[in-house]
């Protein structure tokens, strides 16, 4: 398929053709929301911990004699009815880990990109280099792609005074090609992406695997 390539003031420069493997697969809603929450689930450090009466540090002495005080019947000072006693039923650490076959995480991916290029979301911009670290030009893009919420911008490698320059800017955020995902994808708006990043998306994910052709008709 066709896609128009856009200079740095918001002009199309020219065509380049792009691969249907990658931008023109059909979206499978089910498939991208098991992605999302695999890759949520996997950001969880899963370390929150709390004491039970076993843990807490105190002496195991009854506190006083079972009856004659008219009092209520007390044991330990580490019961969890007790200030500073055990947590019932408290978080321990775990590990909230979830499986996903490869094939379906990258067209997971391959479905999101196609979503944003069919929307009218995503815009190819032919180079994103900078010659200096100044965050006015990175909004001086940002207006001419009228990218005005929520913006990924994608290079092809490492780009060293974009990232710096748009790091100060709220709802931007920089990523290369090789680390996409597709949380950061749908959480914003607008994808800015290099034609250098286009050209590494194709040859990561553009090759289907035995299987992968099962899933986009699910």
């Amino acid at each position: 398929m066709q896609a128009p390539v856009y200079n740095l003031a918001g002009e199309v420069v020219e065509n380049i053709e792009i691969s249907d493997k990658v931008f023109g697969v059909p979206f499978n809603e089910a498939l991208v929301h098991q992605s999302v929450l695999r890759q949520q689930a996997n950001a969880r450090q899963g370390n929150a911990s709390t004491k039970t009466r076993g843990n807490v540090s105190g002496s195991t002495r009854k506190l006083y004699k079972q009856k004659g005080t008219g009092s209520a019947r007390a044991g330990s000072i580490k019961s969890p009815l007790r200030r500073g006693g055990g947590i019932v039923f408290g978080p321990h650490p775990r590990d909230y880990h979830q499986a996903m076959p490869k094939s379906m995480r990258r067209l997971a991916l391959r479905c999101v990109l196609s979503a944003k290029l069919e929307d009218g979301e995503m815009k190819i911009l032919e180079s994103l280099k900078l010659d200096e670290i100044k965050t006015k030009n990175v909004v001086g893009i940002l207006g001419a792609m009228q990218a005005d919420k929520t913006t990924l911008v994608v290079t092809g490698t490492g780009n060293v005074n974009l990232v710096k320059s748009a790091r100060n800017l709220p709802g931007v955020k920089t990523l290369p090609a090789n680390l996409l995902n597709v949380v950061d994808i749908i959480s914003h708006n607008t994808l800015l992406i290099e034609v250098d990043a286009v050209r590494i998306a194709e040859q990561l994910w553009g090759e289907s695997s035995s299987g992968e052709g099962n899933y986009a008709t699910a």
